[in-house]
């Protein structure tokens, strides 16, 4: 069986992630493009579809389309919950972009729709597919860490602020660093914990260098007049079993400790990071030891239909999902804590204060 699919938001994520990745699963086809900007929509259809592909620029009207069987959200931010919850009442699957939405209550609005309606809902942590988060997710739910009650989730940048697209609109995004790849951080920590349950948050986010002139930058300078959301944030989170999550995310940060969607763990029974390729360390017969994991595969990968891209693991167990009707990989209340402590972060931030959740 093949599953229709339409992608609403033909930017930079659905070029560089989704569409590709959906390219490369048998049992999915591309029937139908929507963006704001009629080119680029059409540019995806000549890219990733046929001749008989439809172009939209009114989300609306591709999903009154009912042979499509699955949406791939990939707008900004401020616009997830509303064509997530859309596509479903229209009898669609949904898999959202990362972050879920811009904020708890849409988060909630959204899986609320997926029950109501019995259509999946997946959001884009594409992260959880890597080799080394495969890996170390395995040994967590092995217990091989014991209890986890120390973490460090690590999305910092010396110099890389986005300058295209609304990645600097707060309006349009709902943050900076911290929703865009602090969540990505974020949702590995708390995947390898197995533990969803935040009982307080304490955070700050700063504008420290997001109003320079002319700044080092990896895509050239930013506009300053432009610069609406965070360059850093930071935060302490307590779970309801008393484990302590630090968060760290910055575009721009005088730093060399830099690196993207890791994570640090902590347990009773050893400790792992990804900080040089993957480390496990832990005690053993009154003596401390590491462990380099070696990912790289010595002798022969067989081949799977898939290849190592974790964009691609990620689209074709969704693609499974829906056909086998098993849960995806990511879910949609996993999703949700996330976005919940993201926002007890900015809260935190404006208020000086600690955010508990009830």
């Amino acid at each position: 069986m093949t599953l229709k699919i339409g992608i609403i938001g033909c930017g930079g994520i659905a070029n560089g992630k989704h569409m590709p990745s959906l390219k490369s699963v048998a049992e999915a086809e591309m029937v139908a493009f929507c963006d704001i900007v009629e080119e680029r929509a059409v540019k995806a259809k000549a890219d990733f579809g046929d001749a008989n592909a439809s172009v939209y620029t009114d989300y609306k009207e591709l999903l009154a389309d009912k042979t499509i069987d699955v949406i791939h959200v990939c707008t900004p931010n401020i616009s997830h919950a509303e064509i997530s919850i859309a596509a479903m009442e229209a009898g669609k699957h949904v898999m959202c972009e990362k972050p879920m939405a811009k904020s708890t209550e849409e988060a909630q609005s959204m899986i609320d729709a997926s029950k109501k309606t019995g259509k999946k809902l997946t959001i884009g942590y594409q992260n959880r597919f890597r080799k080394d988060s495969q890996f170390l997710q395995e040994v967590c739910a092995n217990n091989e860490l014991g209890e986890i009650y120390y973490a460090k989730a690590k999305a910092i940048r010396r110099r890389a602020v986005p300058t295209w697209g609304v990645f600097l609109d707060e309006e349009a995004q709902g943050g900076g660093p911290l929703i865009d790849i602090g969540t990505h951080a974020l949702d590995l920590t708390l995947w390898m914990m197995d533990n969803y349950k935040p009982k307080y948050v304490v955070g700050n986010a700063y504008h420290k260098l997001s109003q320079r002139e002319n700044a080092a930058n990896a895509w050239g300078p930013w506009d300053p007049s432009k610069f609406t959301v965070e360059d850093s944030a930071f935060g302490f989170i307590t779970m309801e079993n008393g484990a302590t999550i630090v968060l760290e995310s910055s575009w721009a940060l005088n730093t060399l400790d830099v690196g993207e969607a890791m994570t640090a763990l902590c347990g009773t029974e050893g400790g792992a990071d990804m900080e040089n390729g993957l480390r496990i360390n832990g005690e053993s017969h009154s003596q401390m030891y590491e462990k380099q994991i070696q990912l790289e595969a010595g002798g022969v990968d067989f081949y799977d239909g898939t290849g190592d891209d974790p964009a691609e693991l990620e689209a074709q167990q969704w693609i499974d999902s829906i056909l086998n009707d098993t849960d995806p990989v990511v879910k949609p209340e996993q999703a949700l804590v996330v976005t919940q402590i993201l926002e007890a972060i900015y809260e935190s931030s404006q208020t000086g204060k600690p955010v508990f959740f009830n």
